[in-house]
């Protein structure tokens, strides 16, 4: 009796299990030998799935060649092999170079700064030049000449650095100086300008000397003869005379004066601190102020007297020690 055929057996007559294996011996050998033909570079991929053998990429073959280089979707295969110790040296020198360009930047501000700071304080783009130093406001008691002193002590300095409140109250501090102002004239100038008024009083010594002072009881100068319009005190000794309260209190009312009546004083007398005394046009009228406090009221209560026709009558004397009772003589 014959055998029936096995359901497996291929029409061949070959089993399935033997033409399995060669169909798998000749896909071996087929990578063996370098791939299947039609492939590009010796690629070789496998028969049933196109898989991409990673062997035979090179490592330089860029990402998009090695993701389906025929056209497929092929897989991501093996990266290019990182050397660490060259990535080791590589990371040092990114940081020597950060390291060089903070160093860098550092010196260039020092030295943007240093540059800055010599041109504008030390080098001679902005130093003063006396020669171009202005003074206004002088008169024949205050020259300019000494206010001009003053203001040259700060020549060579580079006008930054120049104090022109320093120059004001050194310029406000001379005798008979009631304002000053210093502007800076940039590149190399500056501009003083003052006012100067002329002495409240001089001061005659028993020597017959004569001394300008102001009304802060300062010295002017000497002068050679009595100055029209500036009235004249009598004292022992201009030293002692200003140290004095009696000195000083006339000196006070002098200066609270109106400037027409002032010019009109021939005679100051200050025996004691509260009986000063004045003439005024050589004695036709005669002030006599007490102190030098309630100055405003003392004024216009005289003011009032000496105007008034009606008031003063043929009297010459006024006497406003006690500005709320004046007695008239």
């Amino acid at each position: 009796m014959k055998s029936e055929p096995s359901p497996s057996s291929s029409r061949s007559g070959r089993p399935e299990q033997a033409q399995g294996r060669e169909i798998v011996g000749s896909a071996s050998a087929a990578v063996r030998g370098g791939g299947l033909p039609g492939r590009r570079g010796g690629e070789r991929r496998s028969v049933s799935s196109g898989f991409v053998d990673a062997r035979s990429l090179s490592p330089d073959q860029s990402v998009s060649g090695r993701i389906g280089a025929d056209g497929g979707t092929g897989v991501f295969v093996r990266p290019k092999v990182i050397d660490f110790q060259a990535r080791v040296r590589e990371k040092k020198r990114v940081g020597l170079r950060a390291v060089i360009v903070r160093v860098s930047l550092v010196a260039l501000a020092v030295i943007l700064v240093s540059s800055l700071v010599w041109l504008l304080f030390l080098s001679p783009v902005l130093r003063l030049d006396p020669a171009q130093i202005s003074v206004r406001g002088g008169n024949a008691w205050v020259s300019d000449e000494k206010v001009l002193s003053i203001a040259r002590k700060e020549q060579g300095k580079s006008l930054l650095l120049v104090s022109t409140s320093r120059i004001e109250s050194a310029v406000g501090g001379l005798a008979g100086v009631t304002r000053a102002e210093v502007r800076k004239s940039f590149p190399h100038g500056l501009e003083v300008t003052f006012k100067a008024e002329e002495p409240t009083a001089i001061l005659k010594d028993s020597k017959k000397k004569l001394t300008a002072v102001d009304g802060d009881a300062r010295v002017l100068n000497v002068v050679d003869g009595p100055v029209e319009g500036i009235p004249v005190i009598d004292v022992d000794q201009v030293d002692s005379g200003l140290s004095g309260k009696a000195v000083r209190q006339a000196l006070k009312i002098l200066r609270s004066m109106p400037e027409d009546m002032r010019r009109s004083v021939t005679k100051v007398a200050a025996d004691t601190q509260d009986s000063v005394r004045t003439d005024l046009e050589g004695g036709k009228q005669v002030i006599i102020w007490g102190d030098g406090s309630q100055l405003q009221l003392k004024q216009a209560v005289v003011d009032k007297i000496i105007h008034d026709p009606k008031v003063i009558g043929d009297k010459h004397q006024v006497d406003v020690s006690a500005p709320t009772r004046p007695i008239i003589k």
